[in-house]
């Protein structure tokens, strides 16, 4: 959609030399880096805290949900043993 090729780039230099002058443009390149650096590390905080709350949700963790299913499966329920489908049924009377 909105492509960039070298001979582009180079007409925009070029256009921007003109306007902005030749004594001005090391300056704002130099200062729409350190903006362009800032947004950077502000992305890349901001990945990283999501990335570790995501982690600490119970939920999410793929470790902790095996943990729970291997601890159900390990546990005998009590009504396992009194409903064995060979025994007759108890009576109360």
């Amino acid at each position: 959609m909105f492509e960039l090729s070298l001979p582009h780039i180079l007409l925009l230099l070029v256009i921007a030399m003109l306007v902005i002058g030749p004594k001005n443009l090391p300056e704002i390149a130099k200062t729409l880096g350190k903006i362009f650096g800032e947004f950077q590390r502000a992305a890349d905080d901001l990945k990283r805290e999501i990335r570790t709350s995501s982690e600490t949700k119970p939920a999410d963790n793929p470790e902790q949900k095996d943990v729970k299913s291997e601890e159900s499966a390990a546990k005998p329920e009590n009504n396992t043993a009194a409903s064995d489908s060979t025994a007759p049924p108890e009576k109360n009377s």
